[in-house]
């Protein structure tokens, strides 16, 4: 499956930016989709997850509340809806694909990522 995600800008902070990803090749009824981020410097680090069949989801701490990833199966898509941004959300945002059972880890497929910047 390939992933194209999109939807990243330049915000001030307390803004909201709503993140897609595209997905082609093969549906993606069959994944556990997440994002992820990376910052400059850092290391990768997980934002969001959700269920195949979309009635679950799961997030990290520091985006727990004001971040809401979503799934439409039929559309082959899934956005994360971004809110109260603040600076140290700054990163690069990607979009994942994984064919096994766990949130966080074994991701199988990764889309090109996008640039979020939070300006304080």
């Amino acid at each position: 499956v390939q992933l194209q995600a999109s939807g990243g800008g330049l915000v001030q902070a307390g803004d909201s930016l709503r993140l897609s990803c595209a997905a082609s090749g093969r549906t993606i009824r069959s994944y556990v989709m997440g994002w992820f981020r990376q910052a400059p410097g850092k290391e990768r680090e997980f934002v969001a997850a959700i269920a195949r069949s979309g009635d679950s989801t799961y997030y990290a701490d520091s985006v727990k509340g004001r971040f809401t990833m979503s799934r439409d199966n039929a559309k082959n898509t899934v956005t994360l809806q971004m809110n109260s941004l603040k600076p140290e959300d700054t990163a690069v945002y990607y979009c994942a694909a994984s064919q096994y059972y766990s949130y966080t880890t074994g991701y199988d497929y990764w889309g090109q990522g996008t640039q979020v910047t939070v300006s304080s």
